[in-house]
């Protein structure tokens, strides 16, 4: 009996996750790969030091990218978008677990449409009107701000596709539809006033060229998920490092601002998600109803399960 006891004991310690020494940690495509390393690599820095963790970063072309990394256990710490982090919370064994903050007090942002301040367009009912003469630039399809939040809003509201409406319709990040629209290479793009107000503060005179024709509904601010496989002992220094960064300490302060006028972290989970999971159901939804191929039964059948789903959405 002793024997079975100690044996017991020792396959079940030999299923605990070993501790990791090192981690990579991943960052979305919101701009190019060179831009985020400038902002993201002091804050790797400061997480080494405090964890004694070697922390690797991981820049993917796109959002894809890094939930596939995690997916695959190539990545096991990602700052997402809400969207991406419900693909990876669903498909990459990912969990919410912090959350940022601006310095100006709020937990949220907003999406934006831009165009350039010379376009003839000043408002949303323009651009639709004149879709067909429109280079429309979109986000990365697993963009909260730059694609479903405006894909909800905007098109969906309306019984309408970008493809079937605009000239051209082009995915690219925040960062790129920004500088297409300052070159006047689309006329109309999504955008967020994360990145947008992060041009109004270090490069005003661009800014000042483009005009902000729609604001969304204010969006969760984006989170950060790690593998739930990680183990508990490295999960516990990363979340203690994260929550108490840069509550007093000026360099630290000036890291995140740096980032995207970032001020903190709080606590967060998964329920964080739950406005986005809506909101991806309800687009379901209105193109369910709008489609004329479906049968009846089949139409119903489809409704009910996505207002199943609703209902599970708390």
């Amino acid at each position: 009996m002793f024997k079975k006891i100690i044996v017991a004991g020792m396959l079940a310690i030999s299923v605990l996750p070993a501790i990791a020494k090192e981690i990579s940690f991943g960052i979305i495509a919101t701009d190019s790969a060179s831009a985020q390393r400038d902002r993201w690599e002091p804050f790797f820095k400061d997480m080494e030091k405090a964890t004694g963790l070697t922390v690797k970063s991981f820049y993917a072309p796109d959002y894809a990218g890094v939930i596939e990394a995690m997916r695959f256990n190539k990545v096991q710490v990602a700052w997402y978008g809400n969207k991406a982090a419900m693909e990876a919370v669903d498909r990459a064994n990912g969990e919410v677990f912090a959350q940022v903050g601006y310095a100006d007090g709020t937990w949220g942002y907003h999406a934006l449409l831009i165009t350039h301040k010379d376009s003839p367009y000043k408002n949303v009912d323009d651009v639709i009107k004149n879709g067909k003469n429109i280079n429309f630039g979109i986000g990365d399809p697993n963009s909260t701000s730059g694609f479903l939040v405006p894909t909800y809003y905007i098109f969906a509201q309306r019984n309408i596709e970008p493809r079937n409406t605009f000239k051209t319709v082009r995915n690219a990040s925040h960062g790129a539809n920004i500088q297409a629209v300052l070159a006047k290479q689309l006329d109309v793009a999504t955008n967020n006033t994360e990145d947008y107000g992060r041009l109004e503060a270090t490069k005003p005179e661009l800014a000042s060229q483009i005009r902000v024709i729609w604001k969304s509904p204010l969006i969760p601010s984006d989170p950060f998920v790690w593998r739930k496989d990680l183990d508990q002992q490295t999960k516990d220094k990363i979340r203690k490092f994260v929550l108490e960064y840069a509550k007093n300490n000026p360099a630290e302060k000036e890291v995140l601002k740096n980032i995207y006028n970032y001020a903190g972290f709080r606590a967060s989970t998964d329920a964080q998600l739950n406005p986005i999971r809506q909101l991806e159901l309800f687009k379901d939804r209105q193109k369910v109803e709008a489609d004329a191929s479906l049968t009846d039964a089949d139409k119903k059948k489809k409704l009910a399960d996505i207002d199943a789903a609703l209902a599970k959405v708390k």
